[in-house]
């Protein structure tokens, strides 16, 4: 191998290795983005709004419920669309920040409609 091409080759490396290394980085950021939960609408009790947690919506499972969609029974929380109970003492069962029911429900496939998490206000006596 000649000179030249021995020094074109080593000038070649660090640039590979920097390429690597910014591919590597994009990568990572990608990742890391996609797990940023996505916020609940601002309300009177939050001005600010606040964040459902990744685990319970994936970006985009999350809304506020309606008046009459959560009905609040001896047996549970009654999802009145589906009919599902969501019993008060399951761990899908959280606090609302916001003091408003917010559902979490899959979106599509074979598990559409079924509660993922389910934020409730304190309960009423």
């Amino acid at each position: 191998m000649s000179a030249a091409k021995s020094r074109s080759a080593q000038a070649v490396r660090p640039a590979g290795r920097l390429l690597f290394s910014l591919l590597a980085t994009v990568g990572m950021v990608m990742l890391t983005a996609t797990a940023v939960a996505h916020d609940a609408k601002p309300t009177a009790a939050l001005p600010q709004g606040w964040s459902y947690p990744f685990a319970c919506c994936a970006n985009y499972d999350c809304r506020t419920a309606h008046t009459g969609e959560v009905l609040e029974k001896p047996e549970g929380y009654v999802i009145a669309d589906t009919g599902e109970v969501v019993p008060m003492t399951d761990k899908r069962v959280k606090d609302s920040p916001d003091g408003e029911f917010h559902w979490c429900a899959h979106q599509a496939g074979l598990d559409a409609g079924k509660t993922i998490c389910l934020f409730v206000p304190p309960r009423s006596y």
